[in-house]
């Protein structure tokens, strides 16, 4: 995720201009885009942001300390030249597999610094014209909007009495959606021909896989059709530009009223919340994807009746909690099992007996990796999830500080949890939740 940086005024007051101009007159078409991508500001924000962002190089190999080395304005001034002329080509997308929470693995395209550069200029001028058509029930990617806000939204239709639920699932969304339909969408905002080429190019930019020998093999290119591969800047805004056509249609053609069914998706995530239609809600969305030139994944949609069931959504299972304390039952939300799991593995991997760097960076590693999971998964009901996780947390490094310092029993004298979280420094993530509730009762 880009590293939040302060939007020069003059790019913001920009920005603005194209929000309100595009919001005001939604059938307005924006006829002059191509000058601010590569107006000079614009693109030295743009590489202040993908440096922030980091990364690994692209298939030419070119860093960021290289670019630094040899003068970051000559390279800023080169590719800006290359844009305006019309000579610019992306390069080829290097891409790499990263493990998929549910198993399986998940390709992730990385393009060159170069053509990060570029498409993140592109971003900043495009956003806010399409951001202002984007349906308000969509919360992937978006400026001042997060997963969480989607999951605090879902469960809030919950207990609005909206407990028959279609828990969908979309094949490979990303690889799937068609260019010219998604050209199209763009088309109905954006008029300016070379930027719509542009969009194109990296479209059809090739894919560079690395063989066992180490050469590169390449794939897609002009001939590819579908699919804005994840990894790149422009990628995200493209597809919720998309996913837009869904969310209308079902506003447009009264899904939503007819049905009291309330769609909320972040990307490809999405569920569907009604009250007592989540049968015609599943057909109605079966019948449109194939539209789109989507598929609908059958093996993981399902339909849920949150009194008694529960589902999971961006990392969270919602619906039917059982108090342990009073024996009732209760609509909720609480980090799901799979989330304790993957943060439990994740450990597991830091605190291996090959480690064997210095405990105080061990320790802030291990530290960021809780405080950042307990900033996600800080709504619901969070005491089970809290204590399984300090369990698991207080038991691999006691084990890991045992080996470290070859103590011959179980260690839990020598490293006990009070002193665990105590003198040597470990996170509590349920003492960081009460830290966090005695401040907001202050």
């Amino acid at each position: 995720m880009t590293q939040r940086l302060a939007t020069p005024e003059k790019l913001r007051t920009l920005q603005r201009k194209l929000y309100a101009k595009a919001k005001t007159d939604p059938a307005f078409r924006f006829y002059s885009l191509h000058d601010k991508i590569w107006r000079s500001d614009v693109l030295a924000h743009a590489f202040a942001l993908a440096k922030a962002n980091g990364g690994a190089p692209g298939v030419d190999g070119e860093s960021f300390a290289a670019i630094e080395a040899s003068g970051v304005e000559t390279w800023l001034a080169g590719l800006a030249q290359e844009l305006k002329d019309g000579t610019y080509r992306p390069q080829p997308v290097r891409r790499v597999t990263i493990p998929k929470p549910d198993g399986g693995e998940r390709p992730l395209g990385i393009p060159t610094i170069r053509d990060r550069v570029a498409q993140t200029a592109a971003k900043l001028i495009l956003e806010p014209i399409l951001e202002a058509d984007f349906e308000p029930n969509a919360y992937g990617y978006r400026p001042g909007r997060s997963a969480l806000d989607a999951v605090r939204e879902v469960h809030r239709l919950l207990l609005a009495g909206h407990t028959d639920v279609v828990d969908a699932d979309l094949s490979q969304y990303f690889d799937e959606i068609p260019h010219r339909d998604l050209l199209r969408s763009v088309a109905q905002r954006v008029a300016d021909r070379n930027v719509l080429r542009l969009i194109k190019l990296w479209l059809k930019a090739p894919v560079a896989e690395q063989d066992e020998r180490g050469h590169w093999v390449m794939t897609g290119g002009k001939r590819r059709s579908k699919g804005t591969p994840q990894g790149g800047v422009l990628s995200p805004v493209l597809a919720n530009l998309y996913m837009n056509r869904f969310l209308k249609y079902w506003r447009r053609n009264g899904h939503r009223d007819q049905l009291q069914a309330h769609v909320v998706a972040y990307a490809d995530d999405l569920v569907i919340l009604t009250r007592g239609h989540a049968a015609e809600a599943m057909a109605r969305l079966r019948s449109a994807m194939p539209r789109l030139g989507l598929t609908v994944n059958e093996t993981k949609t399902a339909t849920v009746d949150a009194r008694s069931q529960q589902f999971d959504f961006l990392g969270y299972s919602l619906g039917a909690h059982y108090r342990r304390w009073n024996g009732k039952w209760y609509l909720g939300a609480s980090p799901s099992k799979k989330s304790v799991q993957r943060l439990k593995a994740n450990v597991r991997a830091l605190l291996v007996p090959s480690n064997s760097g210095n405990w105080l960076e061990t320790r802030d590693r291990l530290n960021r990796m809780l405080r950042g999971w307990a900033g996600y998964f800080c709504y619901g009901s969070r005491g089970v999830a809290y204590r399984a996780v300090d369990a698991h947390v207080a038991q691999r490094t006691r084990h890991f500080l045992r080996r470290r310092h070859q103590v011959a029993s179980r260690a839990t004298r020598q490293f006990g949890d009070h002193r665990l979280f105590g003198e040597l420094g470990v996170l509590s993530v349920q003492a960081l939740s009460r830290a966090a509730r005695s401040n907001a009762s202050t």
